[in-house]
């Protein structure tokens, strides 16, 4: 808790997904200045946003968990979008937080930055052995620069940042939205509507052979907290649960906690994505400390718990 003590800290993202979780891991950790900027009122995709930004919060410690974000559906159809302000958000605020002499500067990375065909587990030493799997490969190269920027700064300025790789997170507050929802999320929706409907089966993209490896987004914000307290260093670091699983073992666990008990129909003319994920989290237990706590079956019922009160 002294570390965080009179500290003002700036969460970007801070009202979303991940960001919702990391603040309240701050609160509890002592942080009392936290300021959360809104997308409405700093558009971090423009350099006079980035700058009002720093000019008004004046952060010692800056969490960049903002980010324009979505499934392999949303990716495919805005591949440009991604790419650019991915990048421009997290390049400006890099730049701009070494020009205000921020302490430190967290940013997020994401899995998708991996080559497609990474050995599993996956280990940091890999992410430039090879090319990103083709449907997500814009999105996961702009955030793969902030890890450029961040060992260049350091090279350079001595600028302390660091940039940490989660794999796919979950957990109650993610998006349900049917384009923008990510695997998890998408099969919960589909479960439990069809249960409430009545129908015979849902359809699911791909063949189900891909497997991924998920975090439950309260463990991830742990660990980001833990990164920011205890790292400061140029080295990705992955962040996971080190538990790898088959989208269609996946399929059929969300379907048995959701009651559902209908058939799944396999579309293997839409794209599986990266073919395996599982990544090694050894690296992130020995610089500071990090194991996940939550096991995939207790994070899917919190999350489908916390979904089925919010049906539309």
């Amino acid at each position: 808790m002294s570390f965080w003590s009179g500290r003002r800290v700036t969460v970007t993202g801070g009202a979303g997904f991940l960001g919702s979780f990391v603040v309240e891991n701050l609160r509890r950790r002592g942080c009392e200045e936290i300021f959360v900027p809104r997308s409405t009122d700093y558009d971090l995709v423009e350099i006079e946003a980035v700058r009002r930004l720093y000019a008004h919060a004046r952060p010692d410690i800056l969490f960049h968990l903002a980010a324009r974000v979505g499934g392999i559906g949303a990716n495919r159809s805005n591949p440009g979008r991604f790419f650019y302000e991915n990048l421009m958000m997290g390049a400006q605020l890099m730049e701009e937080g070494r020009r205000a002499g921020v302490e430190k500067f967290v940013g997020i990375g994401t899995i998708c930055a991996y080559p497609k065909f990474t050995p599993i587990p996956f280990k940091e030493e890999d992410l430039w052995n090879g090319y990103p799997e083709e449907t997500n490969a814009p999105y996961g190269l702009a955030k793969k620069m902030l890890l450029v920027q961040s060992q260049a700064y350091r090279q350079q300025y001595g600028f302390n940042s660091i940039v940490l790789f989660p794999v796919n997170l979950y957990g109650p507050g993610d998006s349900f939205d049917q384009d923008r929802s990510h695997v998890i999320p998408a099969l919960i929706r589909k479960c439990l509507e069809a249960v409430r409907g009545g129908r015979p089966s849902i359809e699911v993209w791909g063949d189900g052979t891909a497997t991924r490896e998920f975090l439950y987004a309260e463990d991830a914000a742990e660990g980001v907290c833990l990164a920011a307290e205890r790292y400061s260093g140029s080295e990705p670091v992955n962040l996971g649960s080190g538990w790898e699983v088959g989208v269609k073992d996946l399929a059929q666990m969300i379907a048995r906690l959701t009651g559902f008990a209908g058939g799944i129909v396999w579309d293997a003319s839409k794209p599986n994505g990266q073919p395996r994920r599982r990544v090694d989290t050894s690296r992130a237990e020995r610089l500071f400390g990090f194991r996940a706590k939550t096991t995939l079956e207790e994070g899917l019922r919190r999350t489908i718990d916390w979904y089925r009160l919010r049906m539309p």
